[in-house]
């Protein structure tokens, strides 16, 4: 859709030809990426004569959470400062990082670039991490700053709730796929997305439907 949209705006080389595209997933995920990667596995196989034909089309995925717990990524680099938020475990890892983005991010020209991740805070990582607090509007990185501060010891205490509830929640995805696997063979990947996106509520089900069920139809659907 991309090259459609540059031939019809006639945004083309000097040659007329189409500029080259790095197909990328940003990833932020609590367990690690695990769909194909690259689009001709998905495929069956054909006649040796149609080799040179079949689809061929990769993609770079850059897993936050993984590449942050490495600690491959540079250390001052606005992109890894992303990751490292994603894969934080408490409010003082969150608020370490705050501050450097505050002293990276100081010059004028870098306003809109401070109100971005605020907005991104308020909006978009503090309501996934404290789902049950109300966030105000916040447009500068001092007020995030500031609402860390004010509130970081009942924070502490509920982020640690939030996360023991999610890590219990990843820990019966684990084992319902553990027994799947045992049962029917090796899962498609969409059975395994469909899985480690579902709520708790959702996986008791599921589990409670593994021993009559005669089809991987029968648990999932």
């Amino acid at each position: 859709m991309l090259y459609q949209d540059l031939i019809r705006t006639e945004q083309l080389s000097a040659g007329g030809r189409l500029p080259p595209v790095l197909p990328l997933v940003l990833y932020n995920g609590a367990t690690p990426w695990s769909a194909a990667r690259e689009i001709g596995s998905l495929i069956e196989s054909g006649p040796p004569s149609l080799t040179p034909y079949r689809s061929q089309q990769g993609y770079l995925v850059l897993d936050e959470r993984r590449l942050a717990a490495e600690g491959r990524a540079p250390a001052r680099n606005l992109s890894a400062a992303l990751f490292r938020l994603e894969a934080s475990r408490s409010p003082a890892d969150v608020m370490a990082i705050v501050r450097q983005l505050i002293d990276w991010l100081q010059a004028p020209e870098q306003t809109s670039l401070r109100r971005a991740f605020a907005v991104w805070f308020g909006r978009v990582f503090l309501p996934r991490r404290l789902p049950s607090v109300s966030m105000p509007p916040m447009t500068d990185l001092f007020e995030v700053q500031h609402m860390l501060n004010d509130g970081i010891e009942t924070w502490t205490d509920q982020w640690k709730k939030e996360g023991l509830q999610e890590g219990l929640k990843q820990g019966e995805a684990r084992i319902l796929l553990r027994q799947l696997s045992i049962r029917f063979g090796t899962l498609p990947p969409e059975i395994r997305e469909k899985i480690e996106t579902a709520d708790a509520e959702t996986l008791l089900q599921w589990s409670e439907r593994i021993l009559d069920a005669e089809s991987l139809d029968d648990v999932v659907h």
